[in-house]
């Protein structure tokens, strides 16, 4: 269990009041973590770290922040050194998606919205967190992307490029602050019963995708990256850097 303990350790999560936010949030303060929750809701944020105290484990705290813009991810860090003290740990959840349809037709404020929450606001909570790693000489940041990445497609293009950007913002950091002890990764879910993704597995395609396209036979749960993200927060994963780890039932095991 040493190998997975989290006791002592600082864990902030962006995009945590639910669904597979949550789920990781909760596995963090499971393995002896104090877990900072971020989203927009300070209502849900509320009830989601009240869940998790609950357990009587971690210790959870919630606090409320848009990740698209740099003031509020500040004052996110700024509140989580005063609530908990340096940050250890960090998973980057939080995303958009507010365009659906071709990527030539994008709109701009719709194209620098997606780029803007799922790239650039990254950039920006690593900028403001690595200082705690680099003095520690440790220190983990894992980002969610997605299995969109790894191909084109003509409905979900943009979002995709999105993740595929973000895995390679992972591979950058990776290679400027390895050195100093910090990692960093992308986690890469195939899809996930989420209320993100609700209008994709309620589709009536789902179930024949669900029997062609995936060896396990099911659609992924926010409790299947519970161990992923105690996994990468944890000395488990100390030789790890520069990674895209998918998790997505087998379907794309080409990747």
């Amino acid at each position: 269990m040493s190998l997975f303990d989290l006791t002592g350790k600082v864990a902030l999560l962006t995009g945590a009041s639910k669904g597979m936010g949550l789920a990781m949030a909760t596995a963090l303060a499971e393995h002896g973590a104090t877990v900072v929750i971020s989203a927009r809701k300070q209502d849900q944020l509320d009830e989601a770290a009240e869940g998790i105290n609950a357990l009587g484990k971690g210790k959870a705290y919630g606090i409320s922040c848009n990740v698209g813009y740099e003031d509020q991810l500040q004052a996110l860090v700024d509140q989580t050194h005063e609530k908990a003290g340096k940050i250890d740990a960090v998973i980057g959840n939080a995303g958009v998606n507010p365009y659906y349809g071709v990527t030539s037709k994008i709109p701009d404020d719709a194209y620098d919205k997606t780029m803007n929450a799922n790239v650039k606001s990254n950039l920006w909570l690593a900028r403001m967190v690595v200082p705690d790693m680099i003095e520690k000489g440790s220190g983990s940041m894992a980002f969610t992307s997605s299995i969109g990445a790894f191909k084109p497609s003509v409905m979900l293009g943009t979002y995709g490029m999105s993740k595929l950007a973000l895995i390679g913002l992972c591979r950058n950091l990776a290679a400027e602050f390895g050195p100093k002890g910090v990692r960093f990764n992308a986690i890469c879910p195939g899809l996930v019963k989420t209320e993100f993704a609700r209008e994709l597995w309620e589709n009536p395609e789902t179930e024949k995708r669900i029997n062609e396209d995936i060896p396990l036979r099911r659609l992924g749960e926010p409790e299947d990256f519970k161990g992923l993200a105690v996994y990468l927060a944890s000395d488990a994963s100390k030789y790890m850097t520069g990674q895209a780890l998918t998790v997505c039932g087998g379907s794309n095991m080409w990747t």
